[in-house]
């Protein structure tokens, strides 16, 4: 079951997620459904009047906040997620 604790343990394809913060502002306030997770990126699925469009999101200078499966959301800073997914479980993360 994914948790605030344990999400950078978990695959994030298939969360909703919304970008809170980021250098770019042009990204501040996408969300939609994760597609696909690369080291740097996320590729956002996104619904607007013109159908459904996707965008691609730097990990590394946005804030995102990601609806867990329980309803619950959390906030994460990108930084903390750079790194290939499979790489992501190895990983040790301080207990918050």
């Amino acid at each position: 079951m994914i948790s605030s604790k344990n999400i950078f343990y978990h695959e994030l394809i298939g969360l909703c997620c919304e970008v809170i913060e980021s250098s770019n502002k042009s990204f501040v306030g996408v969300n939609g459904k994760i597609i696909d997770e690369t080291k740097n990126t996320v590729l956002i699925e996104t619904f607007c009047e013109n159908g459904v469009k996707e965008k691609l999101i730097p990990k590394d200078f946005s804030v995102f906040h990601f609806k867990l499966p329980n309803g619950n959301w959390v906030e994460i800073h990108g930084k903390l997620l750079v790194s290939r997914p499979e790489d992501r479980i190895k990983k040790k993360f301080k207990k918050i």
